[in-house]
């Protein structure tokens, strides 16, 4: 078993957090190209560092996609939730629907107009459109109600997507604190039923429910098989886990031998959910040392598909097992929206490790609770 103390919680969580958004970084750029042309530009060790993106006449390098916009908003959806608790109703789990409705006004408004709460939704840099999933689009917009921001929130959507815009998004429901096999079990089914706000698909939802298990069997200690195996004993106790459990048990089955690029291709593209986990959990495996870190995250988005996604989530995944320590600092001291990311995964850590010093009779409740308000 590994260190499961508050600091080592703390790492974890920023290290996923982190982790994330520097897999995504990673992949973003190549999402579009096919594996024979990464090869070709980046060597025959893949992508090894951040590659150069035009963003209006200026090079940038570092850039996040949807994936980790989506994440961050679900860390803030969470906290909101954990502070709305005070109201004595529970952890209400549609709170995140919300905060993916202030998401999508980042992705339909150039800039913040000062209408929404909290703090997140005033980040100028999360306004960036980076190929959002038309998934996730739809069916948050088809959440509103005549443009009024206070609909079906909480209702599955009405579509039959699988795509990987829900899983992608899912390792915060993992960084819960957890020290059981039953709270693991929350975490999948939490996790299942945020990712149905936008895929309606049953593959979609537990294969978001399974990354998030996966995390927390991480958080609780245990090593990246022990946790594969909780994992797969949590998905396969859902209805319709077939699918996704034949994806992961195909990636576990290949990692038996040396890493290539052919080997991640046979899992398919990540595109949908369950080959995304699949990708993901393939390149930990091969590379699950935190020193091969960058190895793993460069096989991970190194493929003809979704590479953005697959590396966002290896790194949630990575980033959870080894904490912030274990991360490459030569793409960590780049990537976008750094400082952001850190003071969010820190609020995290204060709302579900010390909440009741910010927002109880003891503490200074008004500024917490406007900084996260509990809807």
């Amino acid at each position: 078993m590994i260190d499961t103390g508050e600091s080592a919680y703390r790492s974890r969580v920023r290290g996923s957090l982190l982790g994330g958004a520097i897999g995504d970084a990673l992949g973003g750029p190549v999402e579009f190209w096919n594996a024979r042309r990464i090869l070709d530009i980046c060597g025959e060790g893949g992508v090894t560092e951040y590659l150069p993106e035009n963003v209006d006449g200026v090079t940038r390098y570092g850039l996040i996609t949807d994936d980790t916009q989506m994440t961050l908003f679900t860390v803030e959806g969470l906290i909101r939730a954990g502070v709305r608790t005070d109201r004595g109703i529970g952890f209400t789990v549609s709170v995140t629907h919300h905060a993916y409705d202030r998401w999508l006004d980042t992705q339909l408004m150039g800039k913040p107009d000062g209408s929404r709460d909290g703090w997140l939704i005033n980040e100028q840099w999360l306004y960036a459109r980076r190929a959002p999933g038309n998934t996730c689009l739809s069916a948050l917009i088809a959440a509103r109600d005549g443009g009024r921001r206070i609909a079906r929130f909480g209702g599955r959507a009405d579509n039959d997507s699988k795509g990987c815009g829900g899983v992608m998004r899912s390792a915060p429901f993992g960084f819960w604190p957890a020290n059981s096999d039953e709270n693991l079990g929350w975490q999948f089914g939490n996790a299942a039923r945020a990712a149905s706000y936008t895929h309606g698909h049953p593959t979609a939802q537990l294969a978001s429910g399974a990354l998030a298990a996966l995390i927390g069997a991480l958080f609780m200690g245990e090593e990246l098989d022990e946790a594969l195996a909780t994992m797969m004993r949590h998905l396969r106790a859902h209805e319709r886990h077939e699918e996704t459990t034949r994806a992961l048990q195909k990636a576990i089955d290949v990692s038996e031998a040396p890493p290539s690029v052919s080997a991640v291709e046979s899992l398919g593209g990540g595109w949908v959910a369950e080959e995304a986990l699949a990708i993901a959990v393939y390149a930990a495996l091969q590379h699950p040392e935190p020193e091969d870190m960058l190895k793993a995250l460069s096989l991970a988005v190194t493929h003809s598909g979704d590479s953005d996604s697959t590396g966002a989530i290896c790194g949630n995944i990575l980033g959870a097992l080894h904490g912030e320590a274990a991360l490459p600092p030569q793409l960590v001291f780049e990537v976008e929206g750094r400082g952001t990311i850190l003071e969010l995964a820190d609020d995290f850590i204060y709302e579900f490790t010390r909440g009741h010093e910010l927002h109880d009779d003891c503490g200074p409740h008004t500024r917490w609770t406007t900084r996260y308000p509990g809807v």
